[in-house]
């Protein structure tokens, strides 16, 4: 790109920032300086036409001409535990520190579509999340939160679309109107097969689900995410960054070519798609895993699947902080950890983030710590002025070298998958990759790497292998009572007793009717949980259609 081609798109960029909003703010260095909004090249630079200009394609340097000058990141703290009312508590507690939307956890039997009543729960209630049994419980959990007004991310994928359905309801009984609302649910089925394990249905029905609840929110709730295609597992169950990042935008492909299969059009249904990227301790890594994540992202949906808007191009993402870089031993090393990780996907340009509490490594956060979590955004948002300028690491021969490396990996790997699939689609590679446990044994192989590099010191962490002696007391960790259980079968019990008992037959039916044709499955869903038929009673009517999934055993 010569230096005519750079000014011309300086005054691109110049113009629509103009245009822009901006937030009030002097925008300058602690010590008094003024700072540019964007800094880039002022003569010849061969790199440019990677690198570009914020908010212009391919978006390597973020989705919008401000930066963080027109809008900061959401700060979304991810949190659940006991039942819906203890977890209302700790909403309010994050949104009046100063939280900008809700990031729900669900105990492990509602993520695996059972009630809390089901013997296979046992022991399980709000242990690792909140139990949410049916609509009523979700209108408990928001509960004086107005739905119309706040954010939401609901982190579940296998019975991802029930949940959403009870959303729903409970905004309706709240009197929102459901076009109203905004926020992101999971529902990412690739990710469970390749790394989390939480599955209902082998993985065709779990498509159908995808592309019913793709169809109903593209003409229903135009501001609604129906799906966050997730990364975050992938790279906890030990992937590289480069292999987190090929595998996530991978299943994004499948979930864009699953819409174009049901006669959308991308423009409209790929707005909807958004991302949940980890963020790990290597600070530079991620930085530009974010950075090329956008620009491939960007390239793919314009020049294979046929997006004409930048909105269809745009890649949003949320990040989480690495929840396996935490320690048992010396917590509080965590908080740094923890900040710099933060650090890195702000720099990075992240859409939203949640941070990790020093004790999530022990157990589900304490209010303390979970405070502390949150100020770390604070400090990072309010105190550091990295958001004065947008992708301030733009041009770093470092940084654009290794967002160029890890680009370079991550086509590679799709190249991969690609050639495993028997029609050349992206979508049939990651189910042959699925069947033939291959994403699996990728990530095996990265972990054992690590694992071995750290038990002969290549690897160091600090507390762990190498700076052990410390002070350290024990900590007062969180502890969810077996009380929670018992209460929480009560109360439904006592649901069941006093709802409409054939209604939730007659319409669990309908939704048995529908899931054996080809029709869209939302509305008849939405009218067995309007019944309160149970997270559980919805499930297991779809698993005698549908049956249930077992993943081949693998040595």
């Amino acid at each position: 790109m010569d230096a005519e081609e750079i000014e011309a798109g300086r005054a691109r960029w110049q113009a629509r920032f103009d245009r822009a909003a901006k937030r009030d703010s002097e925008f300058r260095t602690l010590s008094g300086l003024d700072v540019e909004p964007v800094y880039g090249p002022r003569e010849d630079d061969p790199r440019f036409e990677r690198i570009g200009w914020p908010g212009e394609y391919p978006f390597t340097r973020g989705l919008h001409p401000t930066g963080y000058r027109g809008k900061a990141w959401t700060i979304r703290q991810f949190a659940g535990f006991g039942n819906a009312r203890q977890t209302n508590e700790r909403y309010k507690m994050i949104l009046g520190a100063g939280g900008g939307g809700l990031s729900v956890a669900f105990d492990m039997p509602t993520l695996m579509g059972r009630d809390s009543d089901d013997p296979r729960s046992l022991g399980e209630v709000g242990h690792c999340g909140v139990a949410i049994d049916s609509a009523l419980d979700m209108e408990l959990l928001f509960d004086d939160i107005p739905l119309g007004d706040i954010t939401t991310s609901m982190t579940i994928s296998g019975p991802a679309v029930p949940l959403f359905c009870m959303y729903v309801v409970a905004a309706e009984r709240q009197g929102v109107p459901v076009g109203r609302l905004n926020g992101t649910l999971q529902t990412d089925i690739f990710k469970e097969y390749i790394a989390q394990k939480e599955w209902l249905f082998a993985p065709e029905p779990h498509l159908r689900l995808i592309g019913d609840l793709m169809e109903f929110c593209a003409t229903n709730i135009p501001a609604y995410k129906p799906l966050s295609v997730s990364g975050y597992h992938i790279r906890e169950a030990g992937a590289t960054a480069a292999q987190e990042l090929a595998f996530t935008l991978a299943d994004g492909f499948g979930y864009v070519e699953l819409g174009l299969s049901r006669g959308l059009d991308v423009d409209v249904f790929a707005p909807g798609l958004s991302f949940f990227f980890d963020a790990h301790i290597d600070f530079f890594e991620e930085i530009a895993k974010f950075r090329a994540a956008r620009r491939i992202w960007a390239r793919w949906l314009r020049d294979v699947y046929g997006a004409k808007t930048d909105k269809a191009q745009w890649l949003r993402f949320h990040t989480q902080t690495a929840g396996v870089s935490l320690t048992a031993q010396q917590p509080y090393n965590n908080v740094v950890r923890t900040a710099i990780e933060a650090l890195a996907a702000v720099l990075g340009g992240t859409n939203s983030l949640h941070t990790n509490a020093l004790d999530e490594v022990l157990a589900l956060p304490s209010q303390k710590a979970a405070e502390i979590a949150l100020r770390t955004q604070q400090v990072i948002m309010e105190e550091t002025e990295v958001v004065n300028v947008a992708d301030p690491l733009g041009g770093s021969w470092y940084v654009e070298a290794l967002t160029d490396r890890i680009e370079a990996e991550a086509e590679a790997i799709f190249a991969k998958v690609r050639d495993m699939g028997s029609d050349g689609s992206m979508t049939a590679g990651i189910l042959r990759g699925i069947e033939d446990g291959w994403f699996m044994s990728e990530i095996a192989e990265a972990a054992f790497d690590y694992q071995r590099k750290l038990e002969k010191g290549e690897k160091r962490i600090v507390g762990v292998n190498c700076h052990t002696a410390s002070l350290d007391e024990p900590l007062e960790i969180l502890r969810i009572s077996h009380e929670v259980e018992r209460e929480q079968n009560r109360v439904l019990a006592e649901r069941r007793g006093a709802r409409d008992a054939q209604a939730v037959e007659r319409t669990l039916a309908a939704l048995v009717e529908v899931a054996r044709g080809e029709g869209n499955l939302i509305p008849t869903m939405l009218d067995a949980v309007r019944a309160e038929a149970t997270l559980g009673e919805i499930c297991d009517a779809l698993r005698d259609v549908w049956g249930v999934y077992t993943e081949p055993a693998r040595f």
